[in-house]
């Protein structure tokens, strides 16, 4: 019987192949590089450096990340300082190899960047009919015995629960060779295994008919038992058994199974049976699978028509939020019919309450359809709400972009933790002066009120005692009426200081007329919230500064510990789309709940940050 693919021989595509088994690389040189893999996907790199260093002097630790959502592959490699200690790394492997780490035992091996050995196969061996009990550990015991072991896994399923069988990768043909001459056909736990030479899907038999003995039977009339069932197949073969499944009560669930004493005989009862007519039902008849086959079966299947769907409607499919209560699907259609034909308009509906959620979905017969509905629609006043329209995308597509902005924001320098209410999220638009406000008694140009603390700011509109008002610019300060120039200059040719542009040389600024200034840029956000006019009026360098001081507080209000980070995350999306957040209190919250999830699985939850959870 072939064998199935080996995950521990193709392990991940970065992985180097495993080399000898000795510590040495090229010429003389000590090999101080280890491969460690079946890590848990929340190990990190400290927790590998506190396991590694115990033995020798680590140089530096990798845990290899998906590019797109930075989560762990669930492999590492550990490079030892070979010059202090040439010999750390040999120990390492001896000492750890197969030790827990957040309850999963480590698979350490060798690393080497020549693939060749790995991909060549030679003195790789398969092993089945293993049982449940048996380890990597247990495993690699039982089998080293006959040569040096580069790799020896068990196959895994999603529980992590044995699947009988597993791998074994030995540094010469010669040990392989031996090891299937001793063990083959041996007990091992009360079980009978085989072992043979490991074989690539492209080298098993290219015979891909099944045999089988068992045949499922379904579809059946109540009137059917085992003795009837039993004659139906009779005349196929010599049937060995017959049984039709029955419930607690004794009726029949309509199937069962049949067991025929030669294949070819099975076989043909499939063929003259699947389909026909008894009592009045078509029946199925078909080989009998295991519930893991079936299951991996369906899978596929599934996988098959969603990657069908996703490819039917791929830029065709519009996003579209933000809808008015009274919006509907013929409504939501007729505003956008002038676009082009529509095969499927939906408002979403709440399934308690029976009231619109605020967004649906419409879907174009060609991709310059959709196209030139998200430009003329997006932002379009529908019963008197600004539409949002995008291209649809798929829940995980989304939650990548939202860890890769995350990661990319990480990656920026300059402060990361929680953030008070006087503080601006890290990473969004830089100190910004406070536009055309008052200034206090201080020298330079009062700060946005972001940049202050608590009880700092002062009302708009009332000027703060002093020399006079400073008033700002956008050509930078300027000076009132009684104040000094900004900085502290050398004397000017009649007295101390220098005004600033537009004031007269010498004197101390006293009774000056400045040169009036241009137009001050947009006022801040209302109390009655930042609008969208409002934004649109606002140099564009202010207006992320504008939108993370509105969306600060509601962010707050769900999220009070992490409302730094989480504002910081979202002002990477677009202006209008955060406009739509910010008057749009469930959406605001789904977001927020996905950035709580990407920081979860970051482990970028500081310490001491409670994260509210819905009731």
């Amino acid at each position: 019987m072939s064998a199935p693919a080996a995950p521990s021989v193709k392990p991940e595509s970065e992985q180097p192949a495993a080399g000898q088994p000795a510590a040495k690389q090229d010429g003389n040189q000590p090999n101080s590089s280890l491969y460690v893999g079946d890590l848990d996907r929340d190990v990190i790199e400290s927790q590998l450096f506190e396991a590694f260093s115990a033995i020798g002097p680590v140089a530096s630790i990798r845990v290899c990340r998906d590019a797109v959502t930075r989560r762990s592959l669930g492999y590492a490699y550990v490079n030892f300082n070979a010059t202090l200690d040439p010999t750390a790394a040999e120990r390492a492997l001896e000492a750890l190899n197969y030790s827990p780490l957040n309850g999963r035992p480590m698979r350490i091996m060798w690393s080497h960047r020549d693939p060749a050995q790995r991909k060549s196969g030679v003195g790789n061996i398969f092993i089945k009919n293993l049982d449940k009990s048996i380890d990597n550990k247990a495993l690699h015991d039982t089998f080293s015995a006959f040569g040096d072991i580069l790799s020896c896994k068990v196959a895994l399923d999603a529980a992590g629960e044995s699947k009988g069988y597993g791998f074994v990768h030995y540094a010469s043909e010669e040990s392989a060779k031996l090891a299937i001459e001793k063990v083959d056909g041996m007990m091992i736990e009360g079980k009978k295994v085989y072992v043979g030479p490991f074989l690539r899907r492209s080298e098993r038999a290219t015979d891909t008919e099944v045999k089988f003995t068992n045949v499922y039977v379904k579809n059946l009339p109540e009137e059917i038992d085992d003795d009837k069932l039993t004659a139906m197949f009779k005349e196929f073969g010599t049937v060995s058994s017959a049984v039709v499944m029955k419930d607690n009560e004794g009726k029949s669930k309509g199937f069962g199974f049949v067991n025929m004493e030669d294949a070819d005989q099975a076989a043909k009862a499939v063929e003259e049976l699947n389909g026909k007519e008894v009592d009045g039902k078509e029946i199925y008849v078909g080989r009998a699978q295991k519930k893991a086959e079936r299951e991996a079966m369906l899978r596929q299947k599934f996988e098959e028509l969603r990657v069908e769907r996703i490819q039917k409607y791929a830029g065709l499919n519009l996003y579209v939020k933000n809808l008015h209560d009274e919006v509907d699907d013929e409504t939501l259609r007729s505003e956008f019919a002038h676009c082009g034909t529509i095969t499927s308009a939906k408002v979403m509906m709440d399934a308690s309450s029976g009231k619109s959620r605020g967004f649906g979905f419409v879907c174009f017969s060609a991709p310059e359809e959709a196209t030139k509905a998200v430009t003329e629609m997006n932002g379009r006043m529908i019963k008197g709400k600004p539409i949002y329209v995008a291209l649809a995308q798929r829940r995980d597509v989304r939650k990548a972009q939202l860890e890769q902005q995350y990661q990319q924001r990480m990656a920026m320098p300059g402060p990361r933790g929680p953030m008070g209410p006087g503080m601006f999220p890290p990473g969004g638009a830089p100190p910004m002066m406070y536009p055309g406000g008052p200034m206090g008694p201080g020298r330079g140009p009062m700060m946005a009120p972001y940049m202050m603390g608590p009880g700092r700011g002062m009302p708009a509109g009332r000027p703060m005692p002093g020399r006079g008002a400073n008033m700002m610019g956008p050509g930078g300060p300027m000076m009132g009426p009684g104040g000094r120039g900004p900085g502290r200059g050398g004397r000017g040719p009649g007295g101390r200081g220098r005004g600033g542009e537009g004031y007269p040389k010498g004197g101390r600024g006293r009774g000056q007329k400045p040169t009036p200034a241009p137009a001050a840029p947009a006022p801040p956000p209302t109390s009655e919230g930042l609008t969208a006019a409002a934004l649109a009026s606002a140099p564009p360098e202010q207006q992320k500064q504008l939108l993370g001081e509105s969306l600060f507080p509601q962010i707050s209000e769900l999220q009070p510990d992490l409302a730094g980070k989480i504002t910081g995350m979202l002002l990477e999306m677009d202006n209008s789309e955060l406009l739509l957040l910010m008057e749009t209190p469930e959406a605001l919250e789904a977001k927020v709940d996905e950035a709580v999830e990407v920081l979860k699985q970051h482990n970028a939850i500081p310490e001491g940050a409670v994260v509210r959870t819905k009731n």
